[in-house]
């Protein structure tokens, strides 16, 4: 029998193809990626801030300027003819909006003595009020505006005064415009009210109130 004939085909693998080598781009080209990539990260980060602005104002005023209750406030504000700014800066002032009691045994939103929440229920009609009724926010708050009411009254609606006696007691208060006026003075915050909590809270208030108007005038119907 005859050998076969070699195969036509060459036993040996052929090399393997090079690549061309791939162009580095230039450095002008890396920039201008960069600078696309940089603009689109910016855009984006733009369009998310503003997106999230509203939410984190409404979270900032949540810890710095909170608002609760605002239902209360207004029906409180229309009922005994309040402004709503100052029944919202008198609670955000007494205790920041939440249920407390205070080392005085001052209660509740609007930090009510025990002795004037009993007036208050006298003179308002509350016959059956009791002394736990005062962590109800409906009631607090009630009361609160009803001594609100009250004193700017007895005082002429002089906010200052009025402030003052919320802080301190009418007593007090009525001692030191008896002082002013035998001296022959208008009286004033700075030199007629010798405690320095009461000129402070005084103080502290009537910022609250302009603070409340300016960012809440929509929430408290102002």
């Amino acid at each position: 029998m005859s050998a076969r004939p070699a195969s036509a085909r060459s036993t040996r693998r052929a090399a393997p193809r090079r690549r061309p080598a791939r162009r580095r781009p230039s450095r002008s080209t890396v920039v201008r990626r960069w600078l696309v990539l940089l603009g689109v990260v910016a855009l984006a980060a733009l369009l998310i801030s503003a997106a999230i602005a509203p939410f984190l104002d409404k979270a900032v005023h949540e810890v710095t300027l909170p608002l609760r209750h605002e239902d209360i406030i207004r029906q409180q504000a229309r009922d005994k003819q309040l402004d709503a700014a100052l029944i919202a800066a008198v609670i955000y002032t007494e205790s920041r909006f939440r249920d407390q009691t205070s080392n005085a045994g001052a209660k509740g939103l609007m930090q009510l003595m025990p002795r004037t929440a009993d007036y208050i229920a006298r003179k308002s009609g509350g016959t059956a009020f009791v002394q736990g009724d005062l962590a109800t926010p409906q009631v607090n708050i009630a009361y609160g505006s009803w001594y609100l009411r009250y004193l700017l009254d007895k005082y002429g609606g002089n906010r200052i005064l009025t402030l003052a006696a919320y802080n301190a007691g009418e007593g007090k208060v009525d001692g030191w415009r008896r002082a002013a006026a035998a001296h022959g003075e208008r009286f004033r915050v700075t030199d007629h009210i010798p405690f320095p909590e009461t000129r402070n809270y005084v103080r502290d208030v009537l910022t609250a109130v302009r603070d409340y108007r300016r960012e809440y005038r929509h929430e408290l119907g102002l």
